[in-house]
């Protein structure tokens, strides 16, 4: 399923290893997700783009076909097929078909405040992969590969969409990282994303009274900053699932360039409650005491995690190099010390 386009392709790897990673489905083995397009988009953002066909060769073996679609998704009936994963294969030819009639952006605005209540469905990847389409579209301009990506990031995030219940506000904090602390976790930390998510039902208030659109992106730069650090301490409740408190709300931030304006509020709102609830699910018994990252620069960093070569580590070091002080750093080394490389 593609669109054609015309634009500029500076990346020239980036676009040729989305063009073949469109022939493969969003999701394997029924219910994890395909993490290659937002890795290579990491990596070519990064300037790594020489090692994006290496990288994606050898997680190649993990992919799946392109599913086969249902029934097509129109503009009367979509209502009906939203948080049905059977029908990505529906979504993403109703997404490609809306991208090649109207501007992305308008598709985008349109779109957004549809599927933001959902965005927990899929583990929140479905989000995160629109924030690297979005990236790419912003930062590389437009080409046909680039609008397919982001049409299938959408019809994902609409395939998984899953609302959750409002949870019983807590009292929280002023700043993310004190509210982060106060997230209680769940009782019961077993089974599946989906599992621990309807367990989830109380949360901290954190940035509840902002209603200026540029607060809201001030204070989504301070959630994503204070999820990435808290992973140097407690990523080892769950060296994977863990990333996705910081990697989540980075994606809702990296978008509201390309928003209009009154969607960054209700955005930064979702993106806390996904951050807290990631939180919830996967906190340790007790933190750790951060190690130094030492004298080693942003640049090496990013080299060990394309070394590393696990996508969860490559997608946790993109977000913490946007805020590279020595925290960051030595949340994007745990990651790499906790996880299984790439094989």
């Amino acid at each position: 399923m593609s669109i054609d386009a015309t634009g500029t392709d500076p990346t020239g790897a980036l676009d040729e290893a989305l063009q073949r990673l469109h022939a493969s489905g969003p999701e394997r083995l029924g219910r994890l997700t395909n993490h290659a397009p937002m890795a290579v988009e990491a990596l070519a953002s990064h300037g790594q783009a020489r090692a994006v066909h290496r990288w994606l060769d050898r997680y190649a073996p993990k992919l799946e076909e392109f599913p086969a679609g249902l029934a097509p998704v129109t503009g009367a009936n979509w209502r009906e097929a939203l948080g049905e994963p059977r029908r990505a294969a529906d979504w993403i030819a109703y997404f490609c078909r809306e991208l090649a009639e109207r501007p992305w952006r308008d598709v985008l605005a349109t779109w957004w405040p549809r599927l933001l209540p959902g965005m927990y469905g899929g583990s929140t990847h479905p989000v995160i992969r629109v924030g690297h389409a979005v990236r790419t579209l912003l930062a590389g301009g437009v080409t046909g590969a680039r609008l397919t990506e982001l049409a299938h990031g959408l019809g994902y995030w609409a395939a998984r969409h899953r609302p959750v219940a409002d949870p019983v506000p807590l009292p929280g904090a002023d700043g993310a990282a004190a509210a982060l602390d106060a997230v209680p976790p769940v009782a019961d930390q077993e089974g599946s994303f989906p599992d621990r998510l309807a367990r989830v039902s109380r949360l901290p208030v954190w940035a509840a009274g902002v209603t200026d659109p540029d607060t809201a992106r001030e204070r989504l730069a301070e959630l994503v900053r204070a999820a990435t650090h808290r992973y140097a301490t407690h990523g080892h409740g769950e060296e994977t699932m863990l990333v996705h408190a910081a990697t989540a709300p980075n994606a809702v931030r990296r978008v509201l360039p390309a928003l209009p304006r009154v969607l960054w509020v209700p955005s930064l709102r979702a993106a806390w409650t996904a951050s807290a609830a990631v939180t919830a699910m996967y906190a340790p018994a007790e933190p750790v005491v951060p190690s130094s990252p030492g004298a080693v620069t942003p640049e090496e960093v990013f080299e060990r995690a394309l070394a590393h070569g696990d996508e969860h580590v490559v997608k946790l070091t993109d977000t913490a190099l946007e805020f590279p002080d020595d925290l960051s750093l030595a949340a994007a080394l745990r990651a790499i010390e906790l996880s299984e490389p790439l094989r």
